[in-house]
């Protein structure tokens, strides 16, 4: 299994130089160089299977031998026991045909959790069998921080460095990344959007004297291995409703596109998923793409349901790549199209994104009043993504059995839940005392030379 860069311009990888590499050398992402077929026999056989199993078989193909068996069944079975329910990602119902896939249930509350805790592991497999020291980056529109830092807080040879913009997170989200005490961990406030955040980040990887001198790593969704991670959870609910031999819907809450490309992965894989439904909040830049072809970016809005306040998102460009034949130039010039503010999606390749996504946005007044709803109705407290999605997913319900992803806990997002229920959802038992923890960040401008000089200074000490 090789790895290869969407702009067609880097060296191909193996899987343990992709997952340690990141961001390509070009600007661009890594994908496997084709994607393994799962035969039907084969998905039949997780019916049945603990999270732990289907996650070690789904993933296997993609390692290309770079962790022994017995090595890998290990690394995932330290990375899923400290999660907080026995399933992992336990579904429940909501109405006919519609279901909840909970993937909240890690340490930080988030879906974040399934992808990190595992690449955690595995970064400090390969670590420990070179001695070497890395530096990782990475912004943050909420959860990936906190989910990075409880999966490398207080290794001796990483130094973690999140982005999150300053005053946009909840404060949950805040303070699970301030409130880390572990001096290989530091949280950095920037003055700007997500979106800056992420650019910064890039810059720094496209920066090679820097990214070589500090040797950086990354664990935003820009890595493979997160984005392998989450295939899982796909294959697991989907077996768990009767597939193959039933084919089910996915509805993903989304802003990076990370989470619903690991269903896309699912899909290509063979798993069969007859629709993936993008959902939107008000920063609808991908439901606006799927209708229109035009990726244009008009500035991101503050919402009730940050994490997915993003205009940039990063993992579009992975899907771009296949719908352009694989084309890596094409992939590029669309690139820098949208640094000057967009581009038009071409015919060819709008056609095979419809073909393959549906799409819907979800104002913030149907976000509270989704939340509310199904309070009322289910019983079930949805933090604002969620609720997103579940409003996205019931203007797509069909025959076939949906599917929303719930992608983090109500008592991240108390104010908003609280608005919506009346009902101020509170934190669990192991994170109860967060609130009286004291913080610990640093307030960033949004400048590469300042934040370069400021990881230089950390590491050194």
């Amino acid at each position: 299994m090789k790895y290869i860069s969407t702009r067609g311009a880097a060296p191909t990888l193996s899987f343990g130089e992709a997952m340690m590499t990141g961001l390509a050398r070009d600007g661009g992402l890594y994908i496997p160089d084709s994607v393994p077929v799962m035969p039907q026999g084969e998905i039949t056989a997780l019916a049945g299977l603990s999270y732990e199993e289907t996650a070690f078989r789904v993933m296997r193909p993609y390692l290309g031998g770079f962790f022994a068996e017995d090595e890998f069944r290990g690394l995932i079975d330290a990375a899923y026991k400290g999660f907080h329910h026995a399933a992992r990602a336990p579904m429940v119902q909501l109405a006919p045909n519609h279901f909840l896939l909970e993937l909240f249930h890690g340490p930080t509350l988030a879906f974040k959790d399934f992808a990190m805790q595992l690449i955690g592991q595995m970064m400090q497999a390969a670590l420990a069998k070179t001695g070497e020291r890395i530096t990782i980056v990475g912004a943050t529109s909420g959860d990936t921080g906190s989910a990075a830092m409880e999966a490398f807080r207080g290794l001796a040879n990483v130094d973690v460095f999140i982005l999150f913009p300053h005053g946009r997170v909840s404060d949950v989200q805040r303070r699970q990344m301030t409130t880390a005490s572990e001096a290989n961990c530091h949280a950095l406030a920037i003055d700007g959007s997500f979106d800056d955040a992420q650019a910064r980040v890039k810059d720094m990887f496209n920066d090679f004297a820097f990214r070589d001198g500090v040797r950086l790593a990354g664990v935003n969704s820009i890595n493979w291995a997160r984005v392998l991670a989450q295939v899982v959870y796909y294959f697991y609910a989907a077996v768990a409703l009767g597939a193959p031999q039933r084919a089910v819907s996915f509805t993903v809450p989304t802003g990076n596109f990370g989470d619903i490309f690991a269903g896309y992965i699912a899909r290509q894989m063979g798993l069969p998923i007859e629709r993936l439904v993008i959902a939107t909040n008000q920063n609808d830049i991908l439901d606006r793409a799927i209708r229109s072809g035009a990726y244009k970016t008009d500035g991101v809005r503050p919402t009730i349901s940050p994490s997915m306040d993003i205009e940039v998102s990063s993992n579009f460009e992975r899907v771009l790549f296949d719908a352009y034949g694989r084309d890596g130039s094409a992939v590029s010039a669309l690139m820098a199209e949208l640094k000057a503010g967009g581009f038009h999606i071409s015919q060819g390749a709008l056609e095979m994104l419809r073909a393959t996504f549906a799409s819907g946005r979800c104002s913030e007044d149907e976000t509270l009043a989704t939340i509310a709803r199904h309070f009322k109705t289910t019983g079930e407290v949805l933090c604002p993504h969620s609720a997103v999605g579940v409003k996205v997913a019931e203007d797509h319900l069909g025959r076939t059995p949906m599917i929303t992803l719930a992608t983090a806990h109500p008592a991240k997002f108390p104010d908003a839940v609280e608005r919506a229920t009346g009902l101020r959802p509170g934190l669990p038992p192991h994170m109860a005392d967060l609130f009286e923890r004291p913080e610990r960040m640093t307030r960033v401008p949004n400048d590469l030379a300042t934040l370069e000089a400021l990881v230089r200074e950390r590491i050194a000490h």
